[in-house]
C-alpha cells in the first residue's frame, strides 16, 4: 500500500527550502551587495586542483561545502540584534569563508561561487541537515574544518583541521599541531571528489 504524502514531514519541509536554495543564482564570493538575514548556503569550486576534478564545475552542480548562518544569540536563546528581527549573519559568514579561501596558498577566490538563501530561522537547521545528508560535501565530511574559527588562547592544543592540512595559509591554523600529511588526508577522498 502506498503511504500518504505528508507535506509537513521533515523531508518534504526540508526539500522545499533546499529546492529554493538550489534555484538561486550562483554568484561570485562574497556576494557583491551586503544583505540582511540568516539562512543556508552552498559553496562550489570550479578550479583545477586534480583531487577535486570530480566536483569542479562552472555549472555549480555539486557543492564542496554547505552551511548555515543562524541569527546571533539564537544558540543561547537570545534574539537577533536587528530591530526588525533580521541580522546580517549570512552575508558575514560568506565573507568569512571568502577570507579563508583567500588565505589558502593553493586556492583562488575567483574559482568559487555560492548560492545562498535567507530563511526564516526555524527552518535553518532543518535545511542544513538535509543539504549535508543529500550532498555529503567534501569539505563538510572528509576534508573538514573549513568553517572553523580561530580557537583562541587556551585552546591551542586542538589539532589542525584537515582542511588546513590540504589548504595551508590561515595564520591561526599554522600554530596547531598535526600528524596528518596532505597525502594522508587526500587518500581519504577515495574517489569522492
Amino acid at each position: 500500500m502506498m503511504e500518504a504524502y505528508d507535506p509537513l514531514h521533515y523531508e518534504n519541509l526540508a526539500r522545499s527550502v533546499v529546492n529554493a536554495l538550489l534555484q538561486a543564482e550562483a554568484v561570485a564570493m562574497p556576494p557583491a551587495t551586503e544583505f540582511s538575514g540568516s539562512g543556508v548556503y552552498a559553496l562550489y569550486y570550479a578550479g583545477g586542483l586534480p583531487f577535486y576534478e570530480g566536483i569542479a564545475s562552472q555549472a555549480c552542480h555539486t557543492p564542496i561545502y554547505v552551511g548555515k548562518a543562524a541569527p546571533a544569540g539564537g544558540r543561547k536563546g537570545g534574539r537577533s540584534s536587528g530591530a526588525d528581527g533580521s541580522s546580517g549573519e549570512l552575508f558575514r559568514r560568506l565573507r568569512q569563508h571568502s577570507r579563508s579561501v583567500e588565505q589558502a596558498h593553493n586556492l583562488h577566490l575567483s574559482e568559487f561561487r555560492c548560492r545562498y538563501l535567507v530563511v526564516v530561522p526555524v527552518w535553518i537547521d532543518l535545511a542544513e541537515r538535509f543539504l549535508l545528508e543529500h550532498f555529503r560535501p567534501v569539505w563538510n565530511t572528509v576534508i573538514d574544518g573549513f568553517g572553523n574559527h580561530d580557537p583562541g588562547r587556551g585552546r591551542r592544543a586542538m589539532r589542525r583541521p584537515r582542511w588546513d592540512v590540504v589548504h595551508p595559509g590561515r595564520p591561526w591554523a599554522a600554530a596547531l599541531q598535526t600528524d596528518d600529511t596532505v597525502e594522508d588526508v587526500l587518500s581519504l577522498l577515495d574517489g569522492r571528489a
